[in-house]
């Protein structure tokens, strides 16, 4: 078990039961998942020879984030305004559960978000009315395993945070609890 998962086991947990008033631990919000997009298809329509390569760089950089090899999103439909054509790679996504998560979590609130120039925090209306949560990060070296060195290729990512609850107030106490960094602004 990681130390976030322990955390959220231990002390997080009880404190929701008691702060929300829930008869029940399982009543209490949980992370559903964590998906991680990567759009490439501005790149691909630039260079369609070099679309193999490309896919295969980024996709080896979020396999080190992650810790799971992203699946390829493909086009569903073709649109002449963007050059896209249907089936047309646009796109890389993992999607992280249980154990996965957890570690990638710890270590975007912990080594990640302290790592971004001028970080002020994430601002709460980042949270949707459901309790999710999306960060956008713009560089991929901001993570440890990219060297700055061995990087060509610079992407930025959407990073999602799905909670169980449908409700913005106990999603957001959820994420406060686990140590994201929320802007006081």
């Amino acid at each position: 078990m990681t130390s976030l998962q322990e955390k959220y086991n231990k002390k997080i947990l009880p404190a929701l039961k008691e702060k929300f008033g829930f008869k029940s631990i399982s009543e209490c919000p949980r992370l559903e998942k964590v998906v991680v997009n990567v759009g490439i298809g501005k790149r691909v329509i630039k260079d369609p020879s070099k679309k193999d390569d490309l896919i295969k760089k980024i996709s080896d950089d979020i396999a080190l984030i992650t810790g799971q090899r992203p699946q390829v999103r493909k086009a569903k439909q073709s649109i002449s305004g963007f050059g896209v054509r249907k089936g047309m790679p646009i796109g890389l996504r993992a999607t992280l559960r249980g154990r996965r998560m957890y570690h990638f979590l710890d270590k975007l609130i912990n080594v990640v978000l302290p790592r971004i120039r001028d970080f002020q925090g994430i601002k709460e209306s980042s949270i949707d009315s459901e309790g999710n949560l999306s960060i956008g990060l713009d560089e991929q070296l901001v993570f440890p395993e990219i060297s700055s060195d061995d990087a060509d290729i610079f992407f930025g990512m959407e990073i999602t945070i799905t909670t169980t609850k449908k409700s913005k107030e106990e999603g957001s106490e959820l994420l406060k609890m686990m140590g994201v960094p929320f802007s006081s602004k």
